[in-house]
C-alpha cells in the first residue's frame, strides 16, 4: 500500500516558501509544492492569480474568526477539501467551471447531512 505514496515524485513534498502581500502586509507562506499547485488550479478556475486567491482566503478566513497563526494548515485543508469535493462530485472536474458559481450553502448542507448519516450508522453498529 505505501509504495503508492512512497513512489511519488519527491518534488511534490518539497517545501517552498513564497513571499506575498496579504492586504498590504508582506508575509511568507511555506507549503509543499503539491499544495501550491492545487491552489494555483483553484485560483485559475475563478481567474485569480495565486497571490489574489491566497489574499482572498486570508481575508475571508479572518472575517470568519479563524486563527491566523494556523494559516498554512488552513491552506492545506482548503486543498484537501477541493480535491475531496471533486471526488464527491460537488466541484466539477472541468477546470473552466468557476468555484464562485457553486452553491456553497447547498454543498455544506449536503456535507452536514452525510456526516450526520455516517454518525447515525456508526452509532447503530456500536
Amino acid at each position: 500500500m505505501c509504495r503508492l505514496f512512497i513512489g511519488a515524485d519527491p518534488d511534490q513534498w518539497e517545501a517552498q516558501t513564497r513571499s506575498m502581500r496579504l492586504d498590504g502586509l508582506c508575509t511568507s507562506v511555506r507549503l509543499e509544492r503539491f499544495f501550491w499547485e492545487v491552489l494555483e488550479e483553484i485560483g485559475q478556475r475563478d481567474g485569480l492569480s495565486l497571490s489574489r486567491l491566497v489574499t482572498r482566503l486570508s481575508r475571508e478566513s479572518a472575517e470568519a474568526g479563524h486563527d491566523p497563526a494556523n494559516f498554512a494548515s488552513f491552506l492545506r485543508v482548503c486543498c484537501g477539501r477541493y480535491l475531496a469535493l471533486q471526488l464527491a462530485g460537488e466541484v466539477p472536474r472541468e477546470p473552466d467551471s468557476p468555484i464562485a458559481d457553486l452553491d456553497a450553502e447547498a454543498i455544506l448542507d449536503r456535507e452536514r447531512g452525510r456526516r450526520m448519516a455516517a454518525r447515525a450508522a456508526a452509532q447503530g453498529q456500536a
